[in-house]
């Protein structure tokens, strides 16, 4: 009896975002996992994550499903694996002091380069100072090694690894050499050996924000530095099919509906920036996946992203808890109803490999990801007061109602 040919390979690349791009990759990916019959993106053939991107793909390639990980990051529900984003809201006390340390000696060399400055007059001698000023300031502001260790935590769990050479699959994590101003994908051969926590946090290391991760004698930064996705990487490892997710759109106010907020995007040099940055990184990803056309012709990519218009997504303040689960459940909505619409042309897609996109899923009316904020009584207090053994029983049995309201079984 002839053997079936094996399955065409599926990768997933993720980009990055910070705390809000993690958010929405969430809440989108939950929602392609559920809307796909057969598809479990905790055992796809390759997995690339940049920044955000990176916590979520090494997640998933150590076998922490989804909607896990909406428990653990988006609804913070106070069991032992919750992974709140306020853990990278810590000050980076060694860039602090090591500024101090430095200061006194740049302040007397901004004292001499602005004496020195006046022979070119006042504008010479104001930009020597503020110069020299650059030089004092921290690398970082913010201490990602406590994150590091809670996620290390988690990987140190049976089944689990934060080693690259003992997934079962095959995970990149991509981040910019900062000395040589090159990507470097750790997992990769000769950069397998870097425990992958810690590539995360190189990758995620966005310049001024943290300082850069030293590993094995380089500096790294955020590996969104060089491209937005890095699907390259999985489509060179062979895979025909990479789903790939970008939550970073720049916004543009609709015409003839416009948004209460949507001046707002010129109101402050944050959100100019935001908008500015978005509109790089969104342009920079349109000339990559269409090169990916001519090099990789035979391969298909799924690209999900938030609409221009989705006002939503872009002025959320993803710190609170409730905005938080709010943007997870407004990409969870979003995605399926995006599925929905192009059901002609993605349901011939997944039947290429062999997987059915479940239209009476995407059409079901009332499904919801994110559990409502507790009330008042605190039903996370009750929910430690269990004990882990009745929480885990607890939370098996939120999956199995899941999964039946899924199938139709419930009303």
């Amino acid at each position: 009896m002839a053997s079936s040919p094996p399955r065409p390979k599926i990768g997933i690349a993720l980009a990055g975002g910070g705390f809000l791009g993690a958010t929405y990759e969430l809440g989108a990916l939950a929602a392609l996992s559920e809307a796909v019959d057969g598809l479990d993106l905790t055992r796809l053939d390759s997995y690339v994550g940049v920044s955000a991107g990176a916590f979520v793909a090494a997640c998933l390639a150590n076998g922490i499903r989804v909607h896990e990980m909406v428990r653990m990051y988006v609804e913070s529900d106070g069991g032992p694996e919750s992974f709140d984003p306020a853990l990278l809201l810590r000050p980076d006390w060694t860039s602090y002091l090591h500024a101090l340390d430095r200061l006194p000696g740049h302040l007397a060399e901004s004292a001499q380069g602005g004496v020195r400055g006046l022979a070119g007059g006042l504008k010479g001698a104001g930009w020597a100072v503020v110069e020299k000023g650059l030089r004092s300031l921290p690398l970082g502001l913010l201490d990602s090694n406590v994150a590091e260790a809670k996620l290390a935590s988690l990987f140190a769990q049976a089944g689990r690894s934060n080693d690259f050479r003992k997934l079962n699959t095959t995970l990149r994590i991509v981040a910019t050499d900062l000395e040589r101003g090159e990507p470097v994908e750790f997992g990769a051969k000769g950069h397998d050996d870097v425990p992958i926590t810690r590539a995360v946090s190189a990758s995620s290391a966005v310049p001024g924000l943290f300082r850069p991760v030293r590993i094995n004698g380089h500096s790294y930064v955020d590996g969104a530095l060089t491209k937005t996705l890095h699907a390259s990487v999985a489509l060179d490892q062979g895979a025909r099919l990479v789903l790939c997710v970008n939550p970073l759109v720049p916004y543009g106010m609709p015409a003839g509906h416009p948004h209460p907020k949507g001046q707002a995007v010129t109101a402050s040099l944050s959100t100019v920036l935001r908008q500015t940055i978005r509109t790089v990184i969104r342009s920079r990803m349109t000339v990559g996946l269409e090169k990916y056309r001519i090099t990789h012709p035979q391969a298909k990519i799924l690209l999900i992203e938030p609409s221009r218009e989705d006002a939503d997504t872009f002025f959320t303040n993803i710190f609170n808890l409730s905005n938080r689960r709010r943007l997870c459940e407004h990409a969870y909505q979003s995605t399926r109803v995006n599925l929905l619409a192009r059901y002609d042309e993605l349901a011939p897609l997944f039947m290429q490999f062999g997987y059915h996109l479940n239209r009476e899923i995407l059409s079901q009316p009332g499904l919801e990801l994110v559990r409502g904020v507790p009330p008042v009584d605190q039903a996370w207090m009750r929910s430690r007061k269990l004990g882990r053994t009745h929480r885990q029983l607890s939370l098996v049995l939120d999956d199995l109602e899941r999964h039946l309201q899924l199938r139709g079984l419930m009303h």
